[in-house]
């Protein structure tokens, strides 16, 4: 058996029934993606129908499925009947007929010709159009026979539908489509003569009896002018031939199709599929000359093995344009293969890890085409060699391959984008520790593409592929040279700032003014910025408590200290509910400034002694509610500490740093040694009693990093907080004791147990 071809499309072939039904049925007729995986585009220099059999992790490259089954030819047609009609029909007219719903309008003029009585269409289009011109005529009456074909060729497959009982209707009148083998045959015109033509090998298909388009395209084909309309009946044919499982034929003749009509490479090439290997050498042996034979191998490659239809096709016909396409899908697989992952990796264990991907084979056959000059794009395939030799580490040869190119090619931007990030990714790849010296080689070709390429990107062109991969070099070098400034600046460590060195250096790198080019480059294309530095430094100094540091980052923070809480960060509320506070009505907002600011004021009244228990109450509120717990999450969250709805979408330390109550707790107990009455005790005393529920939390759940599935049922329901303990005991007779029942069902399970 034969290695199973169309991997991609398991799920569209797995029921070959789908060549008989709807758009799959006229198959005869007619991603952030993969670009971010590879250095090598392959738009560069091959033809544009090409395009859908480039490599993708998609059905077809770009398009995913191939929908123009029905508007496929619709500019062609258009083009081809308005010369034919010689303007006697305006383009927008002519385009009404041959795409848009004209079918009633077709149906009463053909009416009002055989019978020789106007009507309101007649009476409409006979101020537009010169109805009585025969070219006009034979045009409407072409249109007419056609429109009943589609009928049948445009009905629609529900392809989720698997209910085989389900039926398209066919042409079950052989006499009809007779009558349009005699008007191909009367036909003295050979525009209208070939339309004819291809109408009637298009109803056949469509019929219950099929093979007589085989029969009448036997009879006619030498006489058949070889343009698309020809090409088209190709395709039909071989669907006619697929059903009668006549596989090496039908393969046989859709890659005929491929070679001669571009238009419809993806129809061929979604069609082709040999079942057995003796289909395979059968469609082979049915091949008339190296062309054809060349076809059938670029058809195969493109679901099989790229290498040795490559290597066929050059030795068969070195200048067909297939062999550019199966490159491109050779060197993207090769790609493919790389693991570019540098993690814990120094650059010579990546060169290593890299080199050993590539097949040795692959390079040796792209080299031998390359050296041969035989091609009709060498360039190209000097390109793909010198990319292989980077690969491989023969970077000297790279460079040989790269002028050889660049001698040759065409001065297209994306030709020219194309080998200088290949370049670029070879002269890096060159250097395995980086010097003054070295840094210059590639400062401008770095520049160019972390600057200038994401604010004028060239279409098609991949490049973000090498964005990553050079960042995560360049980090590399750096990593060995103890750099840690510099490596983090080109790739990113969510920890970096938990070090309280590491963030002092980046922040003097970062403040520094007499910085290397390489080091500008670096710090321009840092995602974090001092803003976002001294913002964290800010929250950190808040959960230390140390406020009058807070405030200085946080002025520092330009951008971030407006920041604007959603919610009132001073209010304890008896249920924590941070999207009630953010939707409650308020009547000033704060920002994270303010917060700070007022932090201080009240821990200044209470060095004062002023008012202890509402100020402390305060505090331990604010401080409550930028934690996890409260409706000031904002606060904590940024660009170093991250973004999560819980807390395990955080890394340990900022974990236990928002998970933390003890310093609201703090304040809620100097509030509760200053209270002056039951309420105010009552009140405190469930503030603590919460702080103690989040401490009870942490422990349980968050610092051992469980999830949902595995938190057992603990009873938690039924744990008696001292807070709750010290409530029940002592202040059940307060205000704040009712409405702690009303609104608290865990405080009312507890008290009713």
């Amino acid at each position: 058996m034969i290695q199973p071809f169309l991997k991609k499309l398991l799920v569209a072939f797995s029921a070959l029934i789908l060549l008989v039904y709807g758009t799959i049925y006229a198959c005869s007729d007619g991603d952030w993606g993969w670009s971010f995986d590879s250095n090598f585009t392959p738009e560069t220099f091959v033809d544009k129908s090409y395009s859908p059999l480039f490599l993708s992790s998609d059905v077809f490259y770009g398009i995913g499925f191939d929908t123009e089954h029905l508007t496929r030819f619709n500019s062609e047609n258009i083009k081809d009947w308005s010369a034919y009609l010689e303007d006697r029909i305006n383009e927008k007219d002519l385009t009404f007929f041959l795409t848009d719903s004209s079918s009633a309008d077709v149906s009463n003029l053909y009416m009002y010709y055989k019978k020789g009585k106007p009507n309101k269409t007649s009476e409409k289009w006979n101020k537009k159009i010169k109805l009585d011109d025969v070219k006009t005529k034979d045009f409407l009456f072409f249109l007419n026979d056609a429109q009943t074909v589609e009928t049948y060729s445009t009905q629609r497959f529900d392809s989720w539908s698997y209910d085989e009982t389900i039926k398209n209707q066919v042409i079950s009148d052989p006499r009809w489509i007779k009558t349009l083998e005699q008007k191909y045959s009367d036909s003295k015109d050979p525009f209208i003569k070939n339309r004819y033509w291809f109408l009637t090998i298009k109803a056949d298909f469509y019929s219950d009896k099929p093979a007589n388009g085989i029969a009448f395209f036997n009879q006619t084909e030498k006489s058949t002018p070889k343009n698309t309309l020809y090409y088209r009946a190709l395709a039909y044919l071989a669907g006619i031939e697929y059903r009668q499982k006549n596989y090496a034929k039908s393969n046989y003749l859709y890659s005929k199709v491929f070679d001669k009509c571009p238009a419809m490479r993806v129809v061929s090439a979604y069609c082709f599929h040999p079942k057995e290997e003796k289909d395979w050498k059968q469609s082979l042996s049915m091949t008339k000359n190296d062309e054809e034979k060349a076809a059938l191998w670029a058809i195969q490659g493109y679901y099989n093995d790229e290498e040795k239809a490559i290597a066929e096709i050059y030795k068969l016909q070195p200048k067909s344009l297939h062999i550019d396409y199966l490159l491109t899908r050779l060197i993207n697989n090769q790609e493919n293969k790389i693991d570019k992952s540098f993690k814990d990796k120094t650059v010579l264990e990546n060169k290593k890890r890299t080199k050993d991907s590539i097949r040795k084979s692959t390079i040796d056959l792209v080299t031998k085409i390359a050296q041969s000059n035989k091609t009709s794009q060498p360039y190209l395939w000097n390109i793909a060699a010198g990319y292989l030799e980077t690969l491989n580490g023969n970077f000297k040869q790279a460079d040989k391959d790269f002028d050889d190119a660049e001698n040759k090619m065409p001065k297209t931007p994306l030709a020219i984008s194309q080998i200088r990030l290949l370049r670029l990714v070879n002269n890096l790849s060159k250097i395995d520790k980086l010097t003054p010296e070295n840094e210059k080689t590639i400062l401008a070709d770095l520049s160019w593409l972390y600057l200038e390429l994401p604010k004028n990107p060239i279409d098609n062109f991949r490049y973000e592929n090498a964005t990553a991969w050079s960042q995560n070099y360049l980090a590399a070098l750096y990593r060995a040279q103890k750099n840690t400034v510099m490596a983090e600046i080109f790739n990113h460590d969510s920890g970096f700032y938990d070090n309280e060195k590491q963030l002092l250096d980046m922040k003097a790198f970062l403040s520094k003014n007499n910085k290397t080019e390489i080091e500008k480059i670096g710090a321009s294309i840092y995602s974090l910025k001092l803003d976002d530095i001294n913002y964290f430094q800010a929250v950190k100094a808040t959960f230390n408590n140390k406020i009058p540091e807070a405030i200085a980052f946080m002025k520092q923070s330009d951008k971030l200290q407006n920041t604007v809480f959603y919610g009132n960060p001073f209010l304890g509320n008896i249920k924590d509910c941070h999207d009630c506070d953010h939707q409650a009505p308020q009547k000033k907002k704060y920002t994270m400034l303010d917060f700070l600011m007022i932090i201080q004021k009240l821990q200044d009244n209470i060095d004062k002694q002023t008012d202890v228990y509402s100020n402390s109450g305060i505090l331990g509120n604010a401080f409550y509610n930028i934690t996890h717990f409260g409706n000031g999450r904002i606060f904590y969250e940024g660009n170093i500490a991250g973004y999560g709805s819980t807390p395990d979408f955080f890394r340990e330390p900022i974990m236990k740093m928002i998970t933390d109550c003890s310093l609201a707790k703090a304040y809620y107990q100097k509030a509760f040694a200053s209270s002056k009455n039951n309420e105010q005790k009552a009140k405190t005393q469930y503030m603590i009693a919460k702080c103690e529920r989040n401490d009870y939390y942490n422990k349980k759940y968050y610092s051992l990093n469980l999830s949902t599935w595995d938190i057992q049922d603990d009873k938690t329901n039924f744990i008696a907080w001292q807070g709750f303990k010290n409530l029940k005991a002592n202040y059940s007779k307060t205000k704040y004791y009712k409405e702690i029942i009303n609104e608290c069902g865990y405080f009312r399970t507890y008290v009713q147990k």
